[in-house]
């Protein structure tokens, strides 16, 4: 049977399910919201006079759950204009509805007999061949189907996303024993390829793959801390970025998922395993007390961390008392901070002979063990695992990733000398002599199945650069950037430099990469696969050069960006920016003369170059009000004075867009630009899209005058911000910078809708760009950006 999802509906409107049903709203499925209608009024509505059937009364929670989702911090909408795709409704008015969508997710309170009378009710009205699914946490799967129809059950699993949905990447995807096959697949990959997740297939046990070891490691880590007589802020100091997890590291996030959440999911594994097992997931009293106390973590203002003025303190278990946090301070730490690579870093700290080595022993072996346990009964295979934790709980490396990380060999060796019972799935694959749990076949990941390597399935969409440029070598390549031949005509120019900022060697490979692609290639697409898409120009270097007053060095180097920016949009062959995460300044820059640009769901865009004291100079400014002009129907009269607004305000107050939605909504991408759901398929989809451009018989855009504000549309630029100079609001040189920006968008002191061409506006930028480098305050804004991290107002 062939499913295609066009409508859904989610049951339950918690922070959960409204999650859920904006997430289906940002990827463009209409969705129905519904939950239980209210038996009492509030004082608000008895004092309208409402009663409890007027349709504002019994759709309360769901209208509430949406007015929630507009202030919720991070956003989980990524344009608000998508909550009109949300339709509101109630489980005993609405129900019948629920015949005209194709999936309907049930997102209710975790109680089997609850869901089971949901199901009945729905099973009644229900199309056959409707997809249905339960976001349970841990609640058996083949429990909530029986006693349903034939074709309910048929057509019924487990769709577990993690909170935020919009942003964690992990979906479990939980067959019962009577899901159809077909069914399990088309989730899977409308989980990957429209819901942008990574999918995992678990098993129906308790709490699956992710909540079961990450639960498990969580507890052995407070039960570490305990014996071993560490405080919290010391845990979280070892169990964050420095072995490969979140900044949150183990107790911060405890406070983030709320300890009465946490407690929930720990009794729920305690409830349905025995013995030694069964023993670790039993909460420590301390946690209990907690609870008791309200201490329930961010939500309650307190939990193992308080936050005092701009004191962080911290708890002490025995006592319950706070005080200011500690960091654990060691030789090891010291040496690893200097380390390169991760699995390097991870196995000198474990092995290390001091306290932070014992903690982390402590951890991670009785972890280790307890996954290879459970190979085979919580997921088919280590690379579900793995992913599990990587994409659930943010973990750099997986379980098993971090066993061949710290050589399984010598940690067995390690764990049987101290007694500890090592899985025999581990002691098979060590006989048969393989003694790594992932290994490569022809250039390609592999891994340990029980028996043998094989490779690690991948999507076709999934393009890894790294392992790509290790299989099929580059063209060329330079210390900022690498020309790579993707395959079917279509070379990829990735940046590399440190935090991929653009200097000149990136500007020397982007003339290359043009000049190699118009030649001998189909399209281009520059994209990479760092922690941003690019934050900028170098700083660093632009500093430097300006204290040294070097002017002329800064002119050469700015007008060799501008061109190159030139050279992109005027290039024969389609070029496709692939931005992603941060995409700011110079990044924005290289996106914007694009012929095509394929962000992300995630690409957080803007011309952020005043925060240092500047204004763009590599054409941003003229790009970005062109890009405005270009999305204005034919045939319309103008404003010109409007669009220079929009786009000063756009750059005067470095606008960052939260989503690619916002991006298209600030103007950075058009209508037609592209947005990846899935990050991981952004590279293909941007592949795809310049060979469909060329295949179109693309051909670059003709070099027309540009129509300006002039004279009299600087004035107006400038009202606004001298207004806010007089009130106090801005200093003299942000006044300053606003002027420049100002005299440039608006095209100098010509009159009004005088025609200019492109490289006036570009020498007007640059002008303006190394003026403002010069000026000993723009310096010290610079200086203070690369030193702290942060904006300086001067």
């Amino acid at each position: 049977m062939t499913y295609n999802i066009k409508k859904a509906a989610v049951l339950g409107s918690g922070v959960m399910g409204s999650g859920i049903a904006a997430h289906l709203a940002n990827i463009g499925i209409p969705t129905l919201l519904l939950d239980i209608a209210p038996k009492e009024l509030t004082k608000e509505e008895e004092a309208k006079g409402l009663t409890l059937a007027h349709p504002a009364v019994r759709n309360r929670f769901v209208n509430g759950a949406l007015q929630k989702l507009l202030k919720q911090k991070p956003a989980p909408l990524t344009s608000k204009k998508n909550l009109s795709l949300l339709t509101v409704g109630n489980f005993e008015d609405d129900l019948d509805k629920l015949k005209d969508v194709d999936w309907i997710i049930e997102v209710v309170v975790e109680n089997l007999a609850i869901k089971q009378s949901l199901y009945e009710k729905i099973d009644a009205v229900r199309t056959p061949g409707t997809i249905i699914s339960s976001n349970t946490s841990g609640i058996s799967i083949n429990a909530m189907a029986e006693g349903r129809s034939e074709d309910f059950q048929q057509h019924f699993l487990g769709t577990h996303f993690f909170n935020p949905p919009r942003y964690l990447k992990l979906l479990e995807v939980i067959p019962a024993t009577t899901t159809t096959p077909d069914v399990v697949d088309f989730m899977k990959k409308f989980g990957e390829d429209i819901l942008g997740k990574g999918v995992v297939l678990a098993k129906d046990t308790p709490n699956f793959i992710a909540n079961r070891i990450g639960t498990y490691g969580l507890l052995i880590t407070l039960q570490q801390m305990m014996q071993g007589g560490y405080s919290v802020g010391e845990v979280d100091s070892v169990t964050g970025p420095l072995i490969g997890r979140p900044k949150s590291a183990t107790f911060r996030t405890l406070d983030v998922v709320g300890l009465d959440t946490f407690i929930h999911v720990a009794k729920n594994v305690y409830d349905q395993t025995a013995g030694q097992e069964q023993q670790v997931f039993a909460v420590p009293e301390f946690l209990q007390k907690m609870v008791t106390n309200g201490w329930l973590g961010a939500k309650s203002g307190q939990g193992f961390f308080q936050k005092q003025g701009k004191e962080i303190l911290e708890i002490d278990p025995t006592t319950l008392a706070y005080s200011p946090a500690k960091k654990l301070q060691t030789p090891s730490i010291e040496m690893a901070k200097q380390t390169r690579g991760l699995a390097n870093k991870v196995k000198a700290l474990t092995y290390a002979k001091d306290r932070t080595g014992e903690l982390l022993w402590g951890i991670f072996a009785p972890t280790l063990i307890y996954s290879a346990q459970l190979h085979g009964e919580i997921a088919d295979d280590i690379v579900a695992i793995d992913n599990a934790m990587k994409w659930g709980f943010g973990w750099q490396q997986g379980p098993f990733e971090i066993w061949d990380a710290i050589g399984v060999t010598e940690s067995v060796a390690k764990m049987e000398a101290e007694g500890r019972e090592v899985p025999l799935f581990v002691k098979d694959m060590l006989a048969q002599g393989f003694t790594t749990f992932y290994s490569e076949i022809d250039g390609d990941v592999a891994y340990y199945n029980g028996s043998q390597y094989v490779k690690v399935p991948v999507n076709e969409k999934e393009i890894n650069l790294k392992r790509y440029k290790k299989k099929h070598g580059v063209i060329k390549s330079n210390s900022g950037a690498s020309l790579i031949d993707l395959g079917d005509g279509i070379a990829l120019l990735e940046f590399h430099s440190q935090s991929n900022a653009i200097g000149l060697d990136i500007i020397q490979m982007i003339n290359y990469a043009i000049d190699e692609v118009e030649a001998n290639y189909k399209g281009l697409v520059i994209g990479n696969q760092g922690k941003n898409f690019c934050v900028g120009a170098n700083l660093g270097m632009i500093l430097v050069e300006a204290q040294d007053d070097n002017i002329f060095e800064l002119d050469f180097v700015i007008k060799a960006f501008q061109d190159a920016m030139q050279k992109i949009k005027y290039s024969r062959k389609p070029v496709v920016a692939a931005p992603f995460a941060m995409t700011l300044g110079g990044g924005a820059e290289v996106c914007l003369p694009a012929a095509h640009i394929q962000a992300t769901m995630e690409t957080y865009m803007g011309l952020v170059e005043v925060g240092v004291g500047l204004i763009p100079g590599g054409g941003g400014n003229k790009a970005l009000y062109q890009k405005f002009l270009k999305g204005l129907p034919h045939g319309v009269e103008v404003d010109y004075q409007q669009i220079a607004n929009k786009v000063f305000e756009t750059i005067a107050m470095a606008k960052v867009s939260t989503s690619g939605e916002e991006a298209r909504d600030n103007n950075f991408l058009n209508f037609a630009d592209g947005i990846s759901v899935n990050a991981d398929h952004q590279i293909y989809d941007a592949k795809q899209a310049a060979l469909a451009l060329y295949e179109a018989g693309y051909q670059p855009p003709v070099p027309t005058k540009v129509p300006v504000v002039g004279a009299s549309g600087y004035g107006t630029l400038l009202i606004g911000a001298q207004g806010m100079f007089e009130s106090g609001f801005i200093s003299e040189h942000d006044l300053k910078i606003a002027k420049k920006l100002a005299y440039v968008i608006a095209g100098g002191k010509v009159p009004y809708g005088t025609l200019v061409d492109e490289q006036y506006l570009l020498n007007l930028e640059r002008e303006a760009f190394l003026s403002l480098v010069a000026d000993p305050l723009s310096q010290q804004r610079m200086q203070h950006m690369l030193l702290k991290g942060k904006p300086l107002r001067n």
